[in-house]
């Protein structure tokens, strides 16, 4: 496959042997969420966002595996690289319980693994003074890291703070965060203490023009949060507060993008009360949205962060001051022990600074809005993003469902999110050509969503 040349291709979605794979699949596999009827041949070409399905049918993937593939498929930036490794067994180890070298000196060894990957990530949360990190193997196993290093820190506080629409993973600990959709967490038991407050969904909110309930809306009153928290007034004593954790821009949620009035005002709440601020980027981390985090672009300091999905692995990092210090605190057998996902880890950070992957994601970002914002506005209510992580809101969630179906069948692989939300995760080296190529895409999708598709509310 040339990717300079390849085009989507599709002849039918499932095609017979697509059916027959998902058929044989599900006769052992557990129901849980599965987007499409899509099977992916990893035996057949691929490269950047096109893959080849088993029915030969070629798709543009504008998901990246929801982040967690940033440069798409069979990418030469790293595969290259990682060809170069001689496979050895066993490839994933007790990490937390051994160590593990690709070569002398460790500071720069013939293949990099989870210690070098450790350092790729303290070098870039110098900035926030984070300097310690423990590796883990999912973004959900990075929050519940976070959460537990946070109260254990606290010396024994009950509180802690999330936003409406949070999502912060699967684990009970991180379901007792989330604040998304009811299916995620209905029934199950939760971490008692948990205490939500509106999260901004305007870019644009200022503390007088608020309408998401965060501010009161008039400039002189304190925000929901500062007022729960008010020593005198309020109902949360501060110094009972473990954590609050938020993701700086939400991702399951509806790719809902703060203001500055907002994250300027949870800084200064944590601050106030020395409230350890955690942020979640496993999906808006690791260069995705132009910048290394998605806090990089608000005046949060987070104290903790989590990330995961385009890192190739879990990851929880703060200052060393903030984890336990009492062995076998935390601990996890496959923690840090995945060998290539390490190195990938390692590989895809240097990409993104050799390639100038963080400019690309600008620069293509705003191609991409651009591109959107010419569809029907009419169906399409609202375009949004920052870098490549980029959003379409769609006048009910039957039209984006119906969107989502018709680019499909084109060819172009979307995800949803929200209630009526659908989100473009390009590869980070996207070129201009695939952004026109999905844009005309999803535009003929739009075109073919029905007019008399029910429009719903929020």
């Amino acid at each position: 496959m040339d990717r300079h040349t390849a085009e989507p291709r599709v002849t039918e979605l499932p095609g017979k042997r697509a059916q027959e794979w998902v058929d044989y699949h599900h006769d052992a596999a557990a129901k849980t969420t599965y987007v499409y009827e899509f099977v992916w041949d990893i035996t057949e070409d691929a490269e950047g966002p096109f893959c080849t399905d088993v029915d030969g049918n070629v798709l543009l993937d504008f998901t990246s595996h929801v982040a967690a593939a940033p440069l798409g498929y069979n990418n030469p930036k790293i595969l290259e690289k990682l060809r170069e490794f001689d496979i050895v067994d066993p490839l994933k180890i007790a990490g937390q319980d051994f160590y593990a070298s690709g070569g002398w000196p460790p500071e720069d060894p013939e293949f990099p693994g989870p210690t070098q990957l450790m350092h790729e990530l303290t070098d870039r949360t110098d900035h926030y003074d984070l300097d310690t990190v423990f590796l883990s193997n999912s973004g959900a196993e990075a929050v519940e890291n976070g959460i537990k290093a946070c109260y254990d820190h606290s010396d024994g506080a009950n509180y802690a703070i999330t936003f409406d629409g949070a999502f912060h993973g699967r684990t009970l600990g991180a379901l007792s965060l989330n604040r998304s959709k009811s299916v995620h967490r209905r029934e199950y038991p939760e971490v008692a203490g948990v205490h939500d407050v509106p999260f901004c969904d305007s870019s644009g909110c200022t503390q007088s023009s608020c309408d998401c309930g965060f501010f009161p809306g008039d400039a002189d009153d304190p925000s929901v949060l500062r007022r729960k928290l008010d020593p005198q007034q309020g109902h949360i004593d501060p110094d009972e507060v473990a954590f609050l954790i938020m993701e700086p821009i939400q991702g399951e949620g509806g790719y809902r993008f703060p203001s500055d009035a907002f994250a300027e005002e949870i800084q200064d709440v944590c601050a106030t009360h020395d409230i350890p601020l955690i942020a979640d980027e496993i999906q808006a981390g690791v260069g995705r949205t132009g910048e290394m985090w998605g806090a990089d672009h608000y005046a949060i300091e987070p104290d903790v962060i989590t990330s995961a999905k385009g890192l190739r692995v879990g990851a929880t990092i703060a200052n060393e001051d903030v984890f336990p210090d009492e062995k076998s605190r935390l601990s996890s057998t496959w923690g840090a022990g995945d060998v290539i996902a390490a190195m990938q880890g390692v590989l895809t950070l240097e990409a993104i600074d050799e390639y100038d992957l963080m400019d690309n994601a600008v620069t293509r970002g705003e191609q991409l809005m651009d591109r959107l914002r010419e569809t029907d506005d009419e169906i399409v209510t609202d375009v949004r993003g920052k870098g490549l992580m980029v959003a379409a809101e769609f006048d009910s969630k039957e039209r984006r469902d119906d969107v989502m179906e018709a680019a499909l069948n084109r060819g172009l692989l979307t995800l949803g999110c929200g209630h009526r939300t659908l989100r473009l995760l390009p590869p980070l080296d996207v070129t201009e050509r695939e952004i026109d190529l999905a844009a005309d895409l999803l535009g003929d999708a739009i075109q073919d969503a029905t007019p008399t598709a029910s429009v719903g509310s929020e």
